[in-house]
Order: structure tokens, then C-alpha cells, then sequence
């Protein structure tokens, strides 16, 4: 780890031709057609969005080099993709082009580590959950600049309740996890490091996983916990925008709240770049807040003030002697949300230098 610190960030692979979109939604089809037709809800409010770089296709390696380059080059160790399986229509994995023929493939892919946030939207059966294991074990756990944690491999599961409920129920999601974690050491691996985001923790979802949160994760193994943006756990009440100086204060303050709901195991804070999810919204309806993608958008989130947070981040955990020191960031890509680290026409390369900034001076 460069400095010491892993800095983890997330990855949203919508950005190239998958077949399953093209199904649906026509031939070629990405998000950024969405991008280029966002526009603004307020005054002052930036959109569109122009990435510096264009509309890059992340299935080529060569594009795949040139993030991995300006990644590690600012300090960032891992790139978690956003990855799913039986999505978009079909069974089997779906987005993974990015990874598996971009990343994957590109010369420098080494330079940075990756792993598996496994966005879990959707139910999975028991004999699904282990066809998908075997294909991960199989596809992914060889390499050697897969995230580890203790020398066991990372994979990070969004929705704990939706695992749950699709499994059939708490001990029925033990199980498979345990046998997840027997392949994992039966095909030479040291085992398994699991995270969850603390989304799918959520005491809403009680009915589904309990009201003991701590009680759950010892029963299924748990090693750590995360989040993936602070919306999930704090929604600013203006609208439609929200300063974003004011939402990092109170989302960085919950940080040991958060360590303390989940005692039983490490906490890793996380750092939201920005969160504007409006060009998912039909630019042709008023801007309403409701449900997603309906939400508060986050204002003046600079990279000045991005990097406070970052700062406060590292910090947290020097405070918390974290081991490993890790946190993750909201997002290298999610442009069509607002949370983006590529380059923007508006401040290059700045929201990147940030992150040097504090974590690779």
C-alpha cells in the first residue's frame, strides 16, 4: 500500500456495450447518452457533466491503462467494481466487460489492486448463489493484484437483506456463505475477507435479518463493514440542493456511531466525492423530491472540499488504528450520479490531485 493507506474506490462499469443492455435498450447503448442530455435545476447547478477524457469506452484496455495510470499515479490502491450476476435480463455475469476485458487485460493492471462489491439488487437462489461463487473463484481469485485483507480475499456484498431473503433466511445465507469460503480455501486460497455495506444493515430491514445487526454478522462470518455513499445513511433535508461541506461534517461525524452499531468488526469510513443523481431523471419533468433517483443534490462539493473530507477520513482512521488503514471512496465513475473521480472539463484533474494530496504527498 502507498503510504500505508488503502484507499479503495469504487467502480461503475456502465460506460461500454454489455449484449443485455443492448437487448433492451438498442445497439451500443451506455449511460452517456443520459450524461449529455442532463441540465440544470437550479441556478448554479452544473449540468451536463463533460468528461475530460470523452466518452471512453472502458472495454478497451488501452482506456482501462489510462485509468489505472491516473489511479495509482494519485494515490488510489484498489478499484472495487460495482459487479453483478442474473441482471439485465438474463443469468450469469452482467457490466463485466469492463473488468474482464478492459482492466483485466491492460498491461499495467497490476499497478492496482481490484476486487468484487457484488451489487446484489436482485434475489439469487441457493443454486444460483453457487454457480456464481464457482465462476469467481474461477474467474477473478488467481489473480495476484486481488485485493486481500489479511491475506484473505476481499468480496463485498451490498444488500445483506436482499442475500437474506433470496437465500431463504438467515442460516440458509450461513451456509452458503460458509461453503463460499470452503471452495474459496479448497482451490489454494488463503480464504475469504467479507465486507458488507452497511445499506443492507439497515434496522429498516429488520423483519428480513433481525434486529441485531452484530448477532447477524457473527452468524454469517462477517469481517468488516463499509458504505458505498453517505446518502444511504444521511439524507440532507434541503432540497432540491444540499452544501456539501455541511453534509460531510455530519456524515464524517457518524463515522463512530456507525463503529459502534457494528462492534463486532471494523468499520472502514467512506468519502463521497459528490452525489447528483438527476441526469437518471427525465429532463423533461419537474425536478421533485421523492424516490430515487428524486433526491438531494449535493452543492459546492469541490475538491478543496473534498479533500477536507478525505482528511478527515485518514484521521479517523489513524484515531481508530484501523488494520488494515483502509477507507473507500464514492466513486471513480458514477457520473451519471455525481460521483465521479476521471476529469471533468471543469477541473481536470483536481478531485484525483486531492486524493494525492492527502494520501500520496
Amino acid at each position: 500500500m502507498d503510504g500505508g493507506y488503502e484507499v479503495a474506490v469504487y467502480y461503475f462499469p456502465q460506460w461500454h456495450a454489455d449484449p443485455k443492455n443492448e437487448a433492451s435498450k438498442g445497439k451500443g447503448w451506455t449511460e452517456w447518452p443520459s450524461l449529455r442530455a442532463a441540465k440544470p435545476r437550479f441556478p448554479g447547478h452544473e449540468q451536463p457533466k463533460t468528461p475530460l477524457w470523452g466518452e471512453i469506452d472502458e472495454a478497451d484496455p488501452r482506456v482501462s491503462e489510462m485509468q489505472v495510470d491516473a489511479a495509482a499515479d494519485h494515490g488510489i490502491t484498489a478499484f472495487l467494481y460495482d459487479w453483478y450476476w442474473d441482471m439485465g435480463g438474463g443469468e450469469g455475469p452482467f457490466l463485466q466487460r469492463a473488468l474482464e476485458e478492459g482492466y483485466l487485460q491492460a498491461g499495467n493492471s497490476s499497478r492496482l489492486k481490484f476486487a468484487l462489491m457484488w451489487a446484489n439488487h436482485n434475489e439469487v437462489s441457493r443454486e444460483r448463489f453457487d454457480a456464481m461463487t464457482d465462476y469467481i473463484v474461477r474467474q477473478y481469485f488467481g489473480y495476484d493484484h486481488y485485493l486481500t485483507i489479511g491475506g484473505k480475499l476481499y468480496f463485498s456484498i451490498y444488500e445483506c437483506m436482499t442475500l437474506v431473503k433470496g437465500l431463504g433466511g438467515i442460516e440458509e445465507t450461513a451456509a452458503a456463505l460458509a461453503d463460499f469460503r470452503r471452495k474459496t480455501v479448497a482451490a489454494g486460497y488463503a480464504g475469504l475477507h467479507l465486507n458488507l455495506v452497511e445499506w443492507g444493515l439497515n434496522p429498516r430491514h429488520a423483519a428480513i435479518i433481525g434486529s441485531d445487526a452484530n448477532a447477524l454478522m457473527a452468524r454469517l462470518g462477517i469481517d468488516s463493514v463499509t458504505s458505498y455513499v453517505w446518502l444511504h445513511h444521511l439524507e440532507p433535508e434541503s432540497f432540491p440542493d444540499a452544501d456539501y461541506a455541511g453534509w460531510a461534517d455530519e456524515a464524517t461525524a457518524m463515522w463512530d456511531g456507525l463503529q459502534a452499531q457494528f462492534a463486532s468488526v471494523p468499520y472502514y469510513p467512506n468519502v463521497t466525492m459528490g452525489w447528483d443523481p438527476s441526469p437518471r431523471c427525465d429532463p423533461d419533468q419537474p425536478y421533485v423530491r421523492g424516490e430515487y433517483p428524486y433526491t438531494p443534490i449535493a452543492a459546492g462539493n469541490t475538491p478543496e472540499a473534498f479533500e477536507g473530507a478525505l482528511r478527515k477520513a485518514k484521521a479517523y482512521v489513524d484515531r481508530m488504528r484501523l488494520s488494515p488503514p483502509m477507507l473507500t471512496i464514492y466513486a471513480w465513475n458514477e457520473w451519471t450520479e455525481g460521483g465521479y473521480l476521471e476529469p471533468d472539463t471543469t477541473h481536470g484533474m483536481a478531485y484525483l490531485e486531492a486524493i494525492r494530496n492527502v494520501f500520496k504527498p
